[in-house]
């Protein structure tokens, strides 16, 4: 089946969804955009999203027109997410593009936040200039979808994209008995797993994993100008100030539970511990559901409106089996990103997620497989969850 057309000159599109990426590990919690705009005497000008509270791609691609003295009258501008048309961190971009003169605007994909949701089309209609919305199917706008899948989650479900990337030997093994687990996969793996921690908006473990491994969390493999955020899941506060993961570059959320009566003043002494290496400490919600002589543990679904509220669009997840398990329990992961390297383990050690247990092969976590790729010696697999997924909570207040 050959990709739906647009009346727009292809050329006009190409690369755009390339361009768009380039504002990964920049632009959170703002979308991934690129525009680009054409000037009548053929001329085009491009851009991408920068910082929060910076220009947006529009902006850009405006300003690089304005250096070149470039006249816009009449022209034609491609944008990969609907112009924003309300004041926010900063103002609207539908007045810039108005302003200019231009004559037709091709949009990829709408944009989900209430503040937006077709006004800027709508303003950009009402100024006379014509407007083409992409069909979901072209590439462009699909490519759009993907790119900023955390960010439609959150604006269309109230809560981060969830991924949980596990690297396991090839009969699915994440550590030995021992605890040994460092490295079981390649460079190139690895350095795809930074590539991957860049894109979050954070980057989350349990006090398990950090008591075990003393991860920092952090990306340091590629390059990238804005650390994701790193949250540490500790009910009880157990991980010491001198954790890795507590160390700088970047932010560090920790959450637990609320404390027992009993152990209420040992829990704050351990709270301004954590509080004093510039960590933020939040106490949240425990499930209800904590079988008898167990540790609380942290309810997820309310760790994701907080995240949310705190405009996460994508987390990345990098735990234990018990914390895997836990989230597809939950009904809450949406992905696994998943890299095999070819060697077996065997028994006795950690598995992918601690699921069940199941009575019925119909019980288990159904997936859909959405890539599967060689990476070095490695094979990274991307798979969608297709189980059951929780409600969706009430989306907080909208980002501008």
């Amino acid at each position: 089946m050959t990709a739906p057309q647009s009346a727009f000159d292809p050329r006009w599109l190409a690369g755009l969804d390339t361009l768009a990426e380039q504002a990964t590990g920049l632009s959170e919690p703002n979308p991934r955009v690129a525009c680009r705009i054409i000037a009548p005497d053929g001329r085009a000008f491009e851009g991408h999203t920068q910082r929060a509270g910076g220009p947006h791609a529009e902006i850009v691609a405006l300003r690089a027109a304005a250096a070149a003295g470039a006249d816009l009258r009449g022209g034609s501008a491609v944008v990969t997410l609907e112009p924003c048309s309300h004041h926010g961190r900063t103002p609207p971009c539908c007045d810039a593009l108005i302003e200019v003169g231009l004559a037709r605007v091709l949009v990829a994909l709408r944009d989900p936040n209430p503040l937006v949701s077709g006004r800027g089309i709508e303003r950009l209609r009402a100024a006379g200039i014509t407007v083409e919305l992409l069909p979901p199917e072209h590439p462009l706008a699909a490519a759009t979808r993907a790119l900023n899948v955390g960010f439609l989650s959150r604006m269309e479900r109230g809560r981060p994209w969830v991924r949980l990337k596990i690297a396991a030997s090839l009969d699915g093994i994440t550590a030995l008995a021992n605890g040994a687990s460092q490295w079981i996969t390649g460079t190139a793996a690895r350095r795809d797993g930074h590539l991957w921690r860049k894109r979050a908006g954070a980057v989350l473990s349990g006090s398990g994993t950090v008591l075990a491994d003393d991860p920092r969390l952090d990306v340091r493999l590629v390059p990238t100008e804005v650390q994701p955020v790193r949250v540490l899941l500790d009910s009880q506060l157990r991980v010491p100030a001198a954790a890795r993961v507590l160390q700088p570059p970047g932010q560090v959320w920790v959450y637990h539970t609320p404390a027992q009566p009993a152990d209420a003043a040992a829990l704050r002494a351990r709270r301004a511990a954590l509080e004093a290496t510039g960590a933020r400490v939040q106490e949240i919600a425990a499930t209800p559901d904590r079988p008898p002589r167990t540790r609380p543990r942290i309810d997820l679904a309310a760790l994701l409106l907080d995240l949310a509220a705190r405009e996460i669009n994508e987390l990345h997840v990098e735990a234990g089996q018990r914390l895997n398990g836990a989230w597809l329990q939950a009904g809450l992961a949406d992905e696994l990103l998943l890299y095999l390297a070819p060697t077996l383990l065997g028994q006795g050690g950690a598995g992918l997620a601690q699921i069940g247990p199941l009575s019925a092969l119909t019980q288990g976590v159904a997936l859909a497989y959405t890539e599967v790729s060689p990476l070095g010696p490695d094979l990274r697999i991307r798979a969608q969850v297709l189980a059951p997924q929780a409600p969706a909570p009430q989306p907080p207040p909208p980002t501008a």
